[in-house]
């Protein structure tokens, strides 16, 4: 276990460190020690990784900047936009073999900032995160730069900003109830598996995503159409 560990920087595919330290983690029983082996490791990775991508650093640095302006005397505001930074330079090896970020990254990091920024909460917003999700997708897919990052960041991206959109503007609490364990669920599941077995499963099928999509839609629409 202590030599895996020892390992886990030396990994260039991402998948591969994430099963070495979830490995760490299994062997471990999930005490104490393994835990604190588990960050250390992973927080070792993940400054080595940002370190070895300098422009992609200054990228996500500079874009942060902007938001970071733009959201200047708004609630959530800088913290927000604080943490979308910290979360993504720490995944910066997701990248895998890429050295900066792309339009589409962009996309999906301007999405996850919505509620720091002017308008985040208009009535326009959920059709405009929607509108941002299908763009960054279908460019990641046309260029060919789709990467764990990206994906990662859709993730975020979508449980950040609907999260808030529907606990913060939503009304009902049938709807808030359902999409809460909609966006949730599939999350909860993966990390479940990825703990039990030591390795990370497969990303969940696009069928299992379909509810969390259609409430998307529903809270948009109920966003868009309230007084």
């Amino acid at each position: 276990m202590e030599s895996a560990a020892k390992s886990v920087s030396e990994y260039a595919d991402s998948r591969a460190a994430t099963d070495a330290l979830l490995s760490v983690l299994r062997e471990g029983r999930m005490s104490p020690p393994a835990l604190a082996r588990f960050m250390s490791q992973a927080a070792h990775r993940s400054l080595r990784q940002a370190a070895d991508r300098p422009r992609a650093l200054a990228e996500l640095t500079a874009l942060h900047g902007l938001l970071l302006a733009l959201a200047a005397g708004r609630r959530p505001g800088r913290r927000w936009v604080a943490t979308s930074w910290a979360l993504a330079a720490l995944h910066l090896g997701l990248l895998e073999r890429r050295e900066r970020l792309t339009t589409a990254d962009t996309l999906t990091l301007i999405r996850a900032n919505l509620p720091a920024l002017p308008g985040g909460a208009s009535r326009w917003s959920g059709l405009l995160a929607i509108t941002l999700d299908l763009a960054d997708g279908r460019l990641a897919r046309r260029h060919g730069t789709a990467s764990p990052f990206g994906d990662y960041a859709d993730t975020f991206a979508d449980a950040a900003y609907w999260t808030w959109l529907t606990l913060g503007h939503e009304p009902s609490r049938t709807v808030r109830a359902a999409a809460v364990a909609a966006w949730a669920l599939p999350v909860v599941t993966v990390t479940a598996i990825a703990l039990r077995g030591g390795a990370m499963p497969e990303r969940p099928r696009p069928t299992l995503l379909r509810p969390a999509a259609a409430l998307q839609g529903l809270v948009a629409l109920r966003h868009l159409t309230r007084r």
